[in-house]
Protein backbone atom coordinates (compact mmCIF):
# COMPACT_ATOMS: atom_id res chain seq x y z
CA UNK A 1 0.00 0.00 0.00
CA UNK A 2 2.76 2.18 0.09
CA UNK A 3 2.80 2.64 -3.62
CA UNK A 4 -1.00 3.46 -4.05
CA UNK A 5 -1.66 7.02 -4.22
CA UNK A 6 -3.92 7.95 -2.03
CA UNK A 7 -6.98 9.80 -3.85
CA UNK A 8 -8.67 12.65 -1.59
CA UNK A 9 -12.27 13.60 -2.11
CA UNK A 10 -13.15 16.96 -1.51
CA UNK A 11 -17.26 17.88 -1.71
CA UNK A 12 -17.70 20.53 -4.09
CA UNK A 13 -18.55 23.89 -3.14
CA UNK A 14 -21.82 24.76 -3.62
CA UNK A 15 -22.94 27.10 -0.79
CA UNK A 16 -22.56 30.36 -2.54
CA UNK A 17 -24.15 28.76 -5.42
CA UNK A 18 -26.91 26.84 -3.70
CA UNK A 19 -27.90 30.10 -1.85
CA UNK A 20 -28.13 32.17 -5.01
CA UNK A 21 -30.56 29.37 -6.62
CA UNK A 22 -32.60 29.55 -3.68
CA UNK A 23 -32.64 33.13 -3.66
CA UNK A 24 -33.47 32.89 -7.88
CA UNK A 25 -36.44 30.25 -6.89
CA UNK A 26 -37.92 32.75 -4.00
CA UNK A 27 -37.69 35.58 -6.40
CA UNK A 28 -39.39 34.04 -9.23
CA UNK A 29 -41.89 32.90 -6.84
CA UNK A 30 -42.76 36.26 -5.33
CA UNK A 31 -42.77 37.60 -9.02
CA UNK A 32 -45.63 35.00 -10.27
CA UNK A 33 -47.88 35.65 -7.17
CA UNK A 34 -47.82 39.12 -7.94
CA UNK A 35 -48.51 38.70 -11.45
CA UNK A 36 -51.57 36.26 -10.71
CA UNK A 37 -52.87 38.69 -8.21
CA UNK A 38 -52.66 41.27 -11.13
CA UNK A 39 -54.10 39.16 -12.87
CA UNK A 40 -56.86 38.69 -11.10
CA UNK A 41 -57.27 42.30 -10.03
CA UNK A 42 -57.65 43.42 -13.98
CA UNK A 43 -60.25 40.29 -14.38
CA UNK A 44 -62.43 41.90 -11.89
CA UNK A 45 -62.17 45.26 -13.39
CA UNK A 46 -62.33 44.27 -16.61
CA UNK A 47 -65.84 42.71 -15.59
CA UNK A 48 -67.39 45.22 -13.48
CA UNK A 49 -66.34 47.80 -16.47
CA UNK A 50 -68.19 45.35 -18.68
CA UNK A 51 -71.45 45.04 -16.86
CA UNK A 52 -71.38 48.52 -16.26
CA UNK A 53 -71.56 49.21 -20.24
CA UNK A 54 -74.15 46.60 -20.33
CA UNK A 55 -76.15 48.46 -18.11
CA UNK A 56 -75.81 51.59 -19.64
CA UNK A 57 -76.60 50.43 -22.65
CA UNK A 58 -79.55 48.79 -21.39
CA UNK A 59 -80.73 51.60 -19.91
CA UNK A 60 -80.15 53.68 -23.31
CA UNK A 61 -82.58 51.15 -25.34
CA UNK A 62 -85.14 51.57 -23.08
CA UNK A 63 -84.94 55.32 -23.12
CA UNK A 64 -85.20 54.98 -26.87
CA UNK A 65 -87.86 52.86 -26.90
CA UNK A 66 -89.69 55.73 -24.62
CA UNK A 67 -88.71 58.00 -27.12
CA UNK A 68 -90.02 56.12 -29.79
CA UNK A 69 -93.60 55.79 -27.85
CA UNK A 70 -93.62 59.70 -27.94
CA UNK A 71 -92.99 60.53 -31.24
CA UNK A 72 -95.54 57.89 -32.16
CA UNK A 73 -98.13 59.42 -30.17
CA UNK A 74 -98.53 56.00 -28.69
CA UNK A 75 -99.41 55.74 -24.57
CA UNK A 76 -96.20 55.09 -22.50
CA UNK A 77 -96.18 52.72 -19.20
CA UNK A 78 -97.90 53.68 -16.39
CA UNK A 79 -95.26 53.16 -14.03
CA UNK A 80 -92.81 55.07 -16.02
CA UNK A 81 -91.70 58.53 -13.64
CA UNK A 82 -92.49 61.60 -16.91
CA UNK A 83 -92.39 64.97 -16.27
CA UNK A 84 -94.50 66.99 -18.95
CA UNK A 85 -94.76 70.53 -19.23
CA UNK A 86 -96.65 72.25 -21.33
CA UNK A 87 -95.79 75.69 -23.45
CA UNK A 88 -99.05 77.23 -24.93
CA UNK A 89 -97.75 80.07 -26.15
CA UNK A 90 -95.64 78.02 -28.42
CA UNK A 91 -96.95 74.91 -28.33
CA UNK A 92 -94.49 73.19 -27.01
CA UNK A 93 -94.51 69.98 -25.04
CA UNK A 94 -91.09 68.95 -23.05
CA UNK A 95 -91.02 65.44 -21.77
CA UNK A 96 -88.28 64.55 -19.27
CA UNK A 97 -88.13 61.13 -17.58
CA UNK A 98 -85.60 59.04 -16.56
CA UNK A 99 -84.24 55.03 -16.85
CA UNK A 100 -82.27 53.51 -14.42
CA UNK A 101 -78.82 52.20 -15.09
CA UNK A 102 -77.75 50.85 -11.41
CA UNK A 103 -78.49 51.39 -8.27
CA UNK A 104 -75.85 54.90 -8.02
CA UNK A 105 -76.89 56.15 -11.56
CA UNK A 106 -79.91 56.74 -13.95
CA UNK A 107 -80.05 57.86 -17.48
CA UNK A 108 -82.17 61.37 -17.78
CA UNK A 109 -83.74 62.29 -20.34
CA UNK A 110 -85.38 65.49 -21.52
CA UNK A 111 -86.92 66.06 -25.27
CA UNK A 112 -88.93 69.28 -26.30
CA UNK A 113 -91.27 68.61 -29.17
CA UNK A 114 -92.76 71.56 -31.15
CA UNK A 115 -95.15 70.16 -33.17
CA UNK A 116 -93.46 68.50 -35.95
CA UNK A 117 -89.65 68.21 -34.69
CA UNK A 118 -88.19 67.17 -31.51
CA UNK A 119 -85.38 68.10 -29.95
CA UNK A 120 -82.74 66.26 -27.28
CA UNK A 121 -82.13 68.73 -24.57
CA UNK A 122 -80.67 66.22 -22.38
CA UNK A 123 -79.85 62.79 -22.77
CA UNK A 124 -76.91 62.44 -19.87
CA UNK A 125 -76.08 59.40 -16.95
CA UNK A 126 -76.50 61.49 -13.68
CA UNK A 127 -76.01 60.18 -10.09
CA UNK A 128 -78.70 59.03 -8.10
CA UNK A 129 -79.61 59.44 -4.22
CA UNK A 130 -78.99 62.10 -2.18
CA UNK A 131 -75.34 63.44 -1.41
CA UNK A 132 -73.64 63.25 1.52
CA UNK A 133 -71.29 65.38 2.95
CA UNK A 134 -68.41 64.11 5.20
CA UNK A 135 -65.85 66.29 6.74
CA UNK A 136 -64.69 63.68 9.16
CA UNK A 137 -60.80 63.76 8.77
CA UNK A 138 -58.85 61.91 11.42
CA UNK A 139 -55.65 63.81 10.97
CA UNK A 140 -52.48 63.76 13.17
CA UNK A 141 -52.78 66.72 15.57
CA UNK A 142 -48.78 66.09 16.69
CA UNK A 143 -49.53 64.78 20.06
CA UNK A 144 -47.95 61.57 20.29
CA UNK A 145 -50.64 59.91 22.65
Amino acid sequence: MTGQKRESFAPPAVGGVSLLVVFAVLCLTVFALLSLSTVRADTRLGDASAQAVADYYAADCAAQEILAQIRAGEPLPADLDLYTSIDPDRMEWTYAYTCPISDTQALEVEVLFDGETYTILRWQAAPVGDWEFNDDLNLWDGELF
